[in-house]
């Protein structure tokens, strides 16, 4: 099990980008959360079996057809035992 934070930075925001990443999550059966921050990007940790995560990274390289992403930046992070992937409030 792995964890990882990605900040998503791009026209990300009002798009539909974090409830597209969380039905993605959910089908890729990972846990975590996504949320919008204040300088217009989307954070998101994912925590899952390495290529569960790995494979949601990749989509959010893209994200939803409305989003136009810039940049995803990953840092690892320790594996908390999160369950089910929630859309959290603004940060």
């Amino acid at each position: 099990m792995i964890r990882v934070q990605a900040v998503v930075t791009g026209a990300v925001q009002g798009v539909g980008f974090r409830w597209a990443t969380r039905r993605e999550a959910a089908r890729l059966a990972v846990a975590g959360f996504v949320r919008n921050r204040p300088d217009g990007s989307v954070e998101v940790e994912v925590e899952g079996d390495p290529d569960a995560v790995g494979q949601l990274v990749r989509w959010l390289e893209k994200g939803p057809p409305a989003a136009q992403v810039r940049r995803v930046q990953v840092d690892g992070r320790p594996p908390q035992g999160t369950t089910g992937f929630e859309v959290v409030e603004d940060a």
